[in-house]
């Protein structure tokens, strides 16, 4: 049987794909990331991960507008440590662990800025969650892009997550999962910024 090249490209996509499923398995089972099926997020173990300052890459580079409508810039924080936790209003583990993250803010004020990333959100479940927990930090909606900063530390799915950036604005710790504790976040915070 002779193949056309439309056929051939069709079967071409399909092993493509086949292989695709299969290596994206096979990876899966080499993380400590947990699936939540189909919630539309995945969940880590909250494993807390520290570079050491040798081991820290590139700073991050990431603007967005923020849930007030103003405009937030990573690089203006840059001489302190930043926390970046990734939430949603959707997400049961964001809700459980919001008040120890607002916690966590209030204990590190004047030591660490906060700056959140709310993705796959409504406007009004993501307000209505800041207005529920009292949350004292501005919050980049995602606009499909803005994970991509941290690209090698969080996937479009990771939720929550945290990242800590160092003093120069470079992924210094993460947590993958829902926070343990504040003071976990606090730690972390700190042995970020020692190096």
């Amino acid at each position: 049987m002779t193949r056309t090249p439309l056929a051939r490209r069709t079967v071409a996509a399909l092993a493509a794909t086949v292989a695709a499923a299969t290596l994206g398995s096979t990876l899966a089972g080499c993380t400590s990331v947990e699936s939540t099926g189909d919630k539309g997020y995945i969940s880590g173990d909250g494993e807390v991960r520290v570079l050491e300052p040798a081991q820290r890459e590139e700073p991050v580079d990431l603007t967005g507008t923020d849930l007030a409508g103003d405009e937030v810039d990573l690089a203006d924080l840059r001489g302190t440590p930043v926390v970046v936790p990734v939430w949603g209003s959707w997400c049961v583990p964001c809700r459980a662990e919001a008040p120890d993250v607002v916690a966590a803010a209030e204990e590190l004020e004047g030591e660490a800025a906060f700056v959140g990333i709310n993705i796959r959100d409504t406007e009004g479940g993501a307000r209505g969650f800041e207005r529920e927990f009292d949350v004292p930090y501005p919050s980049i909606v995602d606009d499909g892009l803005a994970l991509l900063a941290f690209t090698g530390t969080l996937t479009p799915y990771t939720v929550p997550a945290f990242v800590v950036l160092d003093e120069q604005g470079r992924i210094g710790g993460s947590i993958l999962g829902e926070l343990p504790s504040t003071q976990t976040l606090v730690d972390l915070v700190d042995e970020v910024a020692r190096g």
